[in-house]
Formats: structure tokens, C-alpha cells, sequence
């Protein structure tokens, strides 16, 4: 046993005797160790349907000073990494781990690095909406498996049309400042409270769990919280 107390929520929700957890994951869409810990942790949720999670997604720029119309992809790992055998090696231990979570991705298609600042109030709105999570996962399936553009207007306004909002309003608040000072505030204070890198969960606003885990790991949390749930 993990040996965690977890404070339990009020309210309806998904788990156990109807007690809610909030998971609170701090993420980037263009960061693959976010796709592939999104992906390892939905596999536990999907082995536990009874979780008592309730997930929200809140923004963690890995390059805040990304110029706004970003960047060729290559010439940015190589400035990243420090040249270009060093971003090879950092990346042979992310292609690794994406194929063992069962992930098809082409790094070579994938031709640049975004500003994620749209990308970020997209979740910021789909949350107000109720449709963070596919979303979310929307915009690391464009950026991995597809090679699109997440900066591009367009293709956000897409995304949020297939996640069932309304894709004019959307391409309208894409051109506008809205939200963007509150998006820089959150992923400022994440880093004042010790956030170094995504993603990392946060169960119940207390306990941290760092970085892509496996799926193993989530279900003995779960199982140990529906646990507590039942004699709590």
C-alpha cells in the first residue's frame, strides 16, 4: 500500500460511494512525455472505471519565450538539446517509451515547434464548456500523430469544432488578447508552487506524482482511494 490519506471531495462523481478526487494535470501539448503520461494514466482509467477522478488541465509552457509564430522543429531540438546528435539521443528515450505505450509517432513529420499560448486557452475554454479531456487529447493527436500546426488558428478552431464547440467563436477569441494574461499567471504561479517540468498530477491538491508513470501505478492509487473510500 502506498499509504496515502487522501482528503475526500463532496459531491457526485465517478468513483466509489460517489465521492469525487480532483486530479489536476499540468501539461503542454507539444511535450511527448505529456502524451505519453496522458496516454499511460487513460489506460489505468480505463482498467478502473469505477476511478474517482475528476480531471482538469491547466497550462505549463515548456518554451513560455517562444516567438509567437514559432519555430522549424529541428532547429529547435538542436538549439534545445545543444546540437543535433544530442537532440537524436534525447529523443531515442522518448521514441522508446511512446512506442511501449502503444503510440505511432513520426518525429521526422513533424515539421515545427508552436507558441503554445493559443493552444492552452483552447483548454482554458473547452474546461468552461466541459470538454477538456478531448481537447486536450485532440491537440497532442494533431501535434504527434498528425504533424499539424497547434499554433495555427485554423487549426485550433478545427480541433474545437470536433470537440463540439462552436469553431467561429473560437477563431474570435484566437484573435483576441482574452485569456492570455490569466494563462501567464497560472503557468507562473505553477512554477512559484515548484512545477520544473510536465507533466505532473496532483491528487487532491496535495499529493504530486511526477511524470509519465505507468499505468500500474495509477491503478494501485486508485484501488488504495477506492479503498479509503469504502471505510472512510
Amino acid at each position: 500500500m502506498i499509504g496515502w490519506q487522501i482528503p475526500l471531495g463532496t459531491g457526485r462523481g465517478a468513483g466509489t460511494r460517489g465521492a469525487m478526487i480532483k486530479l489536476d494535470i499540468l501539461s503542454d501539448p507539444i511535450c511527448p512525455w505529456c502524451f505519453i503520461g496522458k496516454t499511460l494514466l487513460f489506460n489505468a482509467l480505463d482498467a478502473r472505471p469505477d476511478h474517482p477522478f475528476v480531471i482538469e488541465w491547466h497550462p505549463f509552457q515548456l518554451n513560455p519565450d517562444m516567438p509567437p509564430e514559432g519555430m522549424d522543429r529541428r532547429r529547435y531540438l538542436e538549439a534545445k538539446f545543444g546540437g543535433k546528435q544530442e537532440a537524436v539521443a534525447a529523443y531515442a528515450r522518448v521514441a522508446e517509451a511512446a512506442e511501449a505505450a502503444g503510440l505511432d509517432i513520426d518525429f521526422g513529420s513533424i515539421p515545427r515547434t508552436p507558441n503554445t499560448l493559443d493552444a492552452h486557452r483552447l483548454i482554458h475554454w473547452a474546461g468552461i464548456e466541459e470538454r477538456q479531456t478531448p481537447v486536450a487529447s485532440a491537440l497532442f493527436a494533431a501535434f504527434f500523430l498528425e504533424g499539424r500546426d497547434i499554433g495555427d488558428h485554423d487549426v485550433l478552431a478545427d480541433i474545437a469544432d470536433s470537440a463540439g464547440m462552436d469553431a467561429a467563436t473560437i477563431h474570435r477569441l484566437l484573435g483576441s488578447t482574452a485569456d492570455a494574461a490569466d494563462i501567464r499567471e497560472r503557468d507562473r504561479h505553477a512554477r512559484d508552487r515548484g512545477v520544473t517540468g510536465v507533466p505532473t498530477f496532483i491528487i487532491a491538491n496535495t499529493h504530486v506524482v511526477p511524470g509519465a508513470q505507468q499505468p500500474d501505478l495509477w491503478i494501485k492509487l486508485i484501488d488504495e482511494i477506492n479503498g479509503q473510500l469504502m471505510t472512510g
